[in-house]
């Protein structure tokens, strides 16, 4: 009997060991880490995991299979998740996207995610949509062919997401031309703004201390910015603006960066301005996306630039970006 009882006992531990388990194993290491602590998210689902001094990290989660965005204070990726993952992830803050490295069980579909972002980083450009049509067809199908391309190499990834991806590119061309026709359409729309007084913000925080409003401005082209500290593609514009804004130091042209974050993410906002070390005139909107300047314009998508002339007047209510040549084409034509 003592015989029997041992050996179930022995099968009951073993059977134990070999479950699977249902959680995910999650840890890694951030080099230079923003903050001290990671937020792993979905719209139904946020957890905040603690980041030590040396940049480690370790934790477990239960979660729903699927898609995650990894968020470290600043910036964020996306990884795939499933119960019984034994994970790692290692990156460098100062080159966050091309350092995003994920090991273990679990690991190819993560890799495979970071890997399409870094692409899509430098296949979508900032000027795609600035190209002439038949430039932008041509332009389309080789970003359809490079994607799928890469959807072929990694076809060991999760099954549901290899199907996602595939589904997604059979509709990206008719996708990329809707939203080609849409900035054309609202280009045509804008253009009633042109020549005419620009609409006005008061009193907004400047960031170097007091309030500047778009009076205190006149006598100098005004470039804004509209922007927020969430927004990947305002991000993406920053360095541009930094390039284009030392370019025309001493000239007679303002840049003006107009966060539209809400108060609770003042510190935020204040903190991007300094850590990214941004220029020009930084200030913060009144009222988030219901501000009456935002309003005015029309704006429901950011990053959104407008260029106003010396007098107040609009030049364009839909002004190329600075990473668009046809910015400094713009400011050319302008003698400024």
């Amino acid at each position: 009997m003592k015989k029997i009882l041992f050996l179930a006992f022995a099968v009951a531990i073993v059977a134990c060991e070999n479950a699977p388990k249902d959680y995910v194993t999650f840890s890694g290491k951030i080099t230079d880490k923003n903050s001290d602590s990671l937020v792993v998210r979905t719209r139904t689902y946020s957890k905040t995991i603690k980041v030590n001094e040396d940049g480690t990290f370790s934790d477990t989660l239960k979660v729903v299979s699927g898609v995650h965005n990894i968020f470290d204070g600043n910036e964020s990726t996306n990884m795939f998740l499933q119960n019984g993952f034994d994970i790692n992830l290692t990156l460098d803050t100062k080159e966050f996207d091309e350092t995003v490295k994920y090991t273990g069980t679990g690991a190819e579909t993560s890799n495979y995610l970071a890997e399409k972002s870094l692409l899509q980083e430098s296949l979508f450009t900032p000027d795609l949509l600035d190209l002439e049509e038949a430039a932008f067809k041509t332009k389309v199908g080789e970003i359809q062919n490079k994607l799928t391309e890469l959807v072929e190499k990694n076809k060991n990834i999760d099954s549901t997401i290899y199907a996602n991806e595939k589904a997604g590119l059979e509709k990206l061309s008719e996708s990329l031309l809707a939203s080609y026709t849409q900035q054309k359409n609202r280009a045509s729309q804008l253009a009633d703004f042109i020549g005419k007084p620009s609409p006005n913000f008061d009193n907004y925080e400047n960031y170097k201390g007091g309030t500047t409003s778009l009076a205190d401005l006149k006598g100098k082209y005004v470039y804004i910015d509209v922007w927020a500290t969430w927004c990947g593609p305002c991000k993406k514009e920053i360095p541009f603006l930094k390039e284009v804004e030392g370019k025309y130091h001493g000239k007679n042209i303002e840049f003006v960066s107009i966060s539209i974050d809400n108060q609770k993410s003042h510190d935020a906002w204040k903190k991007m301005v300094t850590d990214k070390e941004l220029g020009g005139v930084q200030l913060l909107a009144d009222n988030d996306w219901k501000s009456e300047f935002v309003q005015n314009y029309k704006i429901q998508g950011i990053p959104r630039f407008i260029l106003i002339d010396p007098a107040g007047n609009v030049v364009n209510a839909d002004a190329p970006r600075p990473s668009s040549p046809k910015l400094i084409e713009l400011f050319t034509s302008l003698n400024i």
